[in-house]
């Protein structure tokens, strides 16, 4: 069964810790079921507080000690194009969702999800920004993206079994 292309946009406040975590624990799932060539990942920011920085060193070297490289991606802001562009636009909260809705254009908007909602581990429907806690935060954050990328990636694949 031929996968369609399918693209998704993962979303934070400033694209340094939650977002651009996930989009490398998302990416390397996706590679290792070998989906590489049709599943686009990507992440940005609500706001354009770090567009061009790298992760922040600390989700780095967290998802570094896990087998996920974060060095490559640049931060960047959340534009009108993506909203056409991508097929899931996944929030880490409640806030980053309010954010997205609010610029979002109507036809768009039923691809706005909070990213946890595809966990089957964790309760919580919001990852929480580790930026001004411990390395402890960042691990948090690492444990909960795991779980709701595999998730994710569990039911993109059904849906596509589903259609074919």
């Amino acid at each position: 069964m031929e996968l369609e292309k399918i693209k998704i946009l993962f979303v934070c406040m400033g694209n340094i810790c939650r977002s651009p975590t996930a989009e490398g624990v998302f990416r390397h799932q996706v590679f290792e079921a070998g989906h590489a060539d049709k599943i686009i990942i990507d992440s940005a920011g609500t706001h354009a507080y770090h567009i061009g920085s790298s992760p922040d060193r600390r989700a780095q070297q967290a998802a570094l000690q896990r087998g996920y490289d974060l060095s490559s991606q640049r931060g960047r802001q959340v534009g009108i194009r993506d909203f056409h562009e991508f097929d899931y636009i996944l929030a880490m909260d409640r806030q980053n969702l309010a954010n997205l809705i609010q610029i979002c254009p109507p036809q768009e908007q039923h691809k706005l999800k909070l990213f946890m909602e595809f966990s089957r581990g964790f309760s919580q429907r919001e990852v929480p920004d580790p930026y001004y806690g411990g390395n402890r935060g960042f691990e948090t954050v690492l444990n909960m993206v795991e779980d709701a990328a595999s998730g994710l990636l569990e039911e993109i694949l059904a849906r596509n079994i589903a259609k074919g």
